[in-house]
């Protein structure tokens, strides 16, 4: 039995989407970051990063959004969430996934974790200040070059999706009008028309 750790309002609601959609047996355990949870002992014995998404399995422990979703991908082919027979199109679902993991989640990282980068409060609000410019470019690239539609990778739906469905719901607190990204905006309300998205979403609020 798999076990997700999680926060609402993470990115750990990828995860727990792909979870659902692939029919994995699983548990979930909320943390509460208003009481610094994921850095108390107990968690960090089992995720010393202290953050999520963490999975436990029967093997250890994973972490890291595109970890999580590759395994779960290929622990469960038969959801058929990655393109597991063919190595260069695996290779573009990590792609993507990486891109979301190392720019675009950093990029709205500024905006509430900049002491990560800098220790003056005039660096924070810089930081700040770019969040929606820097999410807007990053998002228009998406837009223009990797979201090929109706889904990331085209007809096939893949632990992509929920990964960019996750992110493109920061998008209004970071200031950008996902108007201005009508295939983006198209994913969404189609993702959000999953059962699977619907049941984690109604599951995370409870």
């Amino acid at each position: 039995m798999l076990k997700l750790y999680y926060v609402p309002g993470t990115c750990a609601l990828a995860s727990h989407i792909a979870l659902v959609e692939a029919g994995a047996p699983h548990t979930v355990e909320r943390l509460d970051f208003k009481t610094n949870q994921q850095n108390s002992p107990e968690y960090l014995k089992i995720n010393p990063k202290g953050r999520v998404p963490t999975l436990v399995t029967d093997r250890g422990v994973l972490t890291e959004t595109p970890s999580i979703l590759a395994y779960i991908a290929q622990t469960f082919p038969q959801a058929k969430l990655a393109p597991l027979d063919d190595a260069f199109e695996f290779a573009r679902v990590q792609a993507f996934n990486s891109y979301l993991c190392s720019t675009v989640h950093v990029n709205h990282a500024h905006k509430g974790r900049g002491y990560r980068w800098a220790t003056q409060e005039t660096s924070f609000a810089d930081m700040k200040a770019m969040v929606s410019k820097t999410m807007a470019a990053s998002f228009g690239l998406i837009e223009r070059d990797m979201l090929k539609g109706p889904w990331v990778m085209g007809d096939s739906y893949t632990v992509c999706d929920p990964y960019l469905y996750t992110l493109t719901l920061w998008l209004d607190g970071d200031g950008v009008d996902i108007a201005t990204l009508p295939k983006v905006k198209a994913h969404r309300a189609a993702m959000e028309q999953r059962p699977a998205v619907q049941k984690v979403l109604a599951e995370q609020k409870a």
